[in-house]
């Protein structure tokens, strides 16, 4: 009996995704499998990879672009909340997985479908993204894993697709997990498994080594209006465009690499590089925009906020009670974050060295301690005495005791 008659297929032309075509037919008595794979900005050429699900079975193949939502509905969403997943990892891949997810549900209902499915395992994260997204947005649809459920190693699985003519990208002296997208890469496995080796140059492919980029930095003006970025040394921009330029500023600098051990959601620690020139620079810009435009109780509080949004978005709760209540909270507080930010890029770094904007609280007058200063000093000492009054009381006690 199958367990489902018609399935859409998260597809990306990979080993996993490919084997789960003919095994979804053959195994699980699927009579239609159709497959979507979703235009994100990886740079492939999607027409062979449209070409590979038909050879591999599949009944119908889909190609769709989602690069502009994807950016402006996503990726800016999380440049307002300043995500850094363990202050680190700025979600690259991860805000990828709602917006699949959606598309899924999307195709499902217009062909007709009973169940959505997808290639992921049982170690990583993106199982359980796709899985909570697809049940919040279609909680009546099935959602099958097989790559989940077969329990064949690498070489068994690839294998497994020879037996039905599909041949595996991967190669021996290539043995590494990439998945990319605009806004950056993830790269996993090979070498990198060993959390002590340094990964060898030939992983990246955004960034510059150190020794390669230029030896005189590089000023760009970021500019955002309500905490979107919109302008890139004046010049407006359309979302895709201004990630694509930013990425290649940032990159040629060596800017957006990230080599770190993370916590999984499934309980293991995982040795993860990342490339995220763009997004990375576009998160510190923002953040440093907000300290010149919002008052100190907001900001301390949205850093709290910032923290369990970023856990929201890593943990596949992006279409949870939870996050549309902190997208309200958030919104508002980007209502005047609008100026410019410059940031000089060199050997590596990437430094803010200014910021105005017709929001600023900041006011040299009251900051400066030449003349024309305008604070109060006689203030600061009746201000000084109420505020420290509860420890001084506290003080007192104590020594009657």
């Amino acid at each position: 009996m199958s367990r489902a008659n018609k399935v859409v297929l998260a597809y990306s032309g990979g080993v996993d995704t490919s084997v789960c075509i003919p095994y979804l037919k053959h195994e699980w008595g699927v009579q239609e499998v159709i497959t979507l794979a979703a235009d994100l900005g990886q740079g492939d050429e999607l027409e062979p990879i449209r070409q590979k699900a038909l050879n591999s079975g599949a009944a119908v193949s889909l190609v769709q672009d989602v690069r502009e939502e994807f950016v402006q509905d996503y990726a800016f969403a999380a440049v307002r909340a300043n995500t850094l997943y363990e202050a680190r990892y700025p979600l690259s891949t991860a805000l990828a997985r709602p917006l699949i997810a959606k598309i899924l549900v999307e195709a499902a209902r217009e062909y007709g479908a009973d169940a959505v499915a997808h290639g992921c395992t049982g170690k990583g994260n993106d199982q359980v993204r796709f899985d909570v997204s697809i049940a919040a947005l279609a909680p009546d649809l099935k959602v099958l894993a097989p790559a989940r459920e077969w329990g064949m190693s690498r070489e068994q699985t690839i294998a497994y697709g020879e037996k039905y003519g599909i041949l595996s990208p991967v190669k021996k002296s290539s043995p590494y997990s990439i998945d990319r997208n605009l806004l950056g890469r993830s790269i996993e496995a090979g070498i990198l498994e060993d959390a002590w080796q340094e990964p060898p140059e030939e992983i990246y492919l955004l960034t510059k080594a150190i020794a390669d980029t230029p030896n005189e930095p590089t000023y760009t003006d970021l500019h955002f209006e309500q905490g979107v970025p919109v302008a890139l040394d004046g010049e407006g921009l359309a979302p895709i465009a201004l990630v694509e330029k930013l990425n290649a500023i940032a990159g040629g600098n060596g800017v957006g690499r990230i080599d770190m051990v993370e916590n999984r959601l499934v309980g293991i620690k995982s040795r993860e590089i990342y490339e995220v020139p763009a997004l990375s620079v576009l998160i510190a810009a923002h953040r440093d925009l907000e300290s010149l435009t919002l008052t100190a109780d907001v900001t301390h509080y949205k850093r709290g906020i910032e923290e369990t949004y970023s856990r929201l978005i890593y943990e596949g709760l992006w279409y949870s009670p939870l996050k549309q209540a902190l997208d309200a909270f958030i919104a508002n507080t980007q209502q005047r974050v609008s100026g410019t930010v410059r940031v000089k890029f060199f050997k590596g770094n990437a430094t803010i060295v200014g910021r105005k904007s017709a929001y600023a609280l900041y006011d040299e007058s009251l900051s400066t301690y030449s003349e024309g200063d305008r604070f109060d000093h006689k203030a600061a000492e009746g201000f000084i005495y109420v505020w420290g009054l509860p420890t001084r009381l506290w003080s007192e006690k104590s020594r009657t005791i």
